[in-house]
């Protein structure tokens, strides 16, 4: 079974910095992380394939997000710089045995209970 748990999420001003850490336990295909805004669908903002490190954005955190991984420590990390208010939203730690579409497309088969990032103007 696979469990995750998130942590670093806060409130800070445009412009600044936060890094979310992801705890994670069970086998791993792709990890990855999704975030969700009040009154909106979910929404893939990164993946890290567990394997090779092959990563992806989505285009709305390209150049301010960085993913990275610990699989000694299974451990995952989202960097985010440059925050902005429409980056608000209740950040998931995500997780899929058999595919990174699935995480890409914010339909892992796992996800952790969230960590929330506000970010005020």
């Amino acid at each position: 079974q696979v469990q995750l748990v998130e942590s670093g999420g806060g409130s800070v001003q445009a412009g600044g910095s936060l890094r979310l850490s992801c705890a994670a336990s069970g086998l791993t295909y792709c990890m990855g992380w999704v975030r969700q805004a009040p009154g909106k669908a979910r929404e893939g903002g990164a993946s890290i394939r567990t394997g090779d490190g092959c990563t992806s954005y989505a285009d709305a955190v390209k150049g301010r997000f960085t993913i990275s991984q610990d699989n000694a420590k299974k451990m995952l990390y989202l960097q985010m710089n440059n925050l902005k208010p429409e980056d608000t939203a209740m950040y998931y730690c995500a997780a899929d045995a058999l595919s990174c579409s699935r995480v890409v497309t914010a339909t892992p088969t796992h996800w952790g209970q969230g960590t929330q990032v506000t970010v005020s103007s």
